[in-house]
């Protein structure tokens, strides 16, 4: 149903080391609708939690219009993360958020800002997404929220995306859902943009383009490992639901990716521990296990040869980029 009031007033609150790429992903095609209509439909302000600048994660600061003390209302408030927003923890903005919620805005978050909503407590009963590097931390801290790993969630009065370009196709939808098809359309035009994708399309490449191969053992034994990093199956087991033999899976595993089954099983775990050590608050011990781990030692040793430091280290440098999923986001 078309929210007909105009302008839609959105106030987009940031936090330090947002993601840049989601922020603008969100905000310019509200601008782009106002121009192409040659209207004021959408109006938007940026918030902070002091009313200064915020640096985004690429080091670039965002001049802010308010606090969230002089923020007054909208009909629309975004939260705008990125890194470390596991770690976000500010009463106040949490105050403030349920507050305008009570209020009748509408809720949203851009990335990883689903795990601020959730701490706020502003998720419970809601389905949600977060940027895919973030849904195994997110899921273990909040078991009880029901969050999918799809590109964008609309449930209700809240709205949250899994942030880099997926926040332009979920402003897209709320533009078609406000002034129709053909205005949504004009505006994905202006960014070249070829497809406004739907709420349910993926998050990351598919398989055969992420790894650059197309063979399909390969890919049937890999996509049985993504799914099973929690409890590993067996080299044999991964054989036998693949309709290979194990020493056929070895040679395909050495041509084609260059080590073996085994060592690579290890690596998409261990990418899965780090991971976690980064974007959730979980013990190491829980880490290890999450992971397939049921030896803390084994984990440590594990952990420590292939990134060269234990993993509590890496608990220890929360700044630090993990991996090249977290520079997405």
């Amino acid at each position: 149903m078309s929210r007909s009031r105009e302008p839609q007033t959105f106030g987009f609150f940031v936090v330090p080391r947002f993601a840049m790429m989601a922020f603008t992903s969100a905000v310019e095609p509200l601008r782009a609708a106002n121009l192409l209509s040659g209207k004021t439909l959408y109006d938007w302000q940026v918030i902070s939690r002091d009313g200064k600048p915020i640096p985004s994660s690429n080091h670039i600061a965002l001049v802010a219009d308010r606090s969230i003390e002089d923020a007054g209302r909208f009909d629309n408030i975004v939260v705008c993360s990125g890194l470390d927003a596991h770690l976000f923890n500010d009463k106040a903005v949490f105050a403030w958020l349920r507050r305008a919620g009570r209020e009748g805005a509408r809720i949203g978050a851009l990335s990883d800002g689903s795990h601020i909503l959730a701490r706020a407590g502003l998720l419970q009963g809601y389905r949600c997404t977060i940027h895919w590097s973030c849904l195994a931390g997110f899921t273990e801290t909040f078991p009880d929220i029901d969050v999918t790993s799809e590109l964008y969630q609309i449930d209700r009065n809240r709205f949250t995306c899994s942030g880099g370009t997926a926040a332009l196709d979920m402003m897209l939808h709320m533009i078609e859902v406000d002034h129709g098809r053909e205005l949504a359309v004009a505006v994905a035009e202006q960014f070249l943009h070829e497809r406004i994708r739907a709420d349910y399309d993926r998050q990351r490449m598919p398989l055969r383009m992420r790894l650059g191969l197309s063979h399909p053992k390969i890919l049937e034994v890999v996509n049985l490992m993504e799914d099973n990093l929690e409890e590993p199956l067996s080299c044999v087991e991964l054989a036998n639901r693949s309709g290979v033999s194990t020493r056929q899976m070895e040679r395909l595993f050495r041509k084609y990716l260059g080590r073996t089954p085994r060592r690579y099983y290890l690596e998409l775990r261990l990418e899965r521990a780090q991971r976690l050590l980064t974007q959730s608050s979980l013990p190491v011990m829980e880490v290890a296990l999450a992971c397939g781990f049921v030896s803390p030692s084994h984990f440590a040793k594990c952990y420590r040869e292939q990134y060269k430091h234990v993993p509590k280290s890496t608990r220890a440098a929360p700044t630090r980029v993990p991996d090249k999923a977290a520079a997405a986001e």
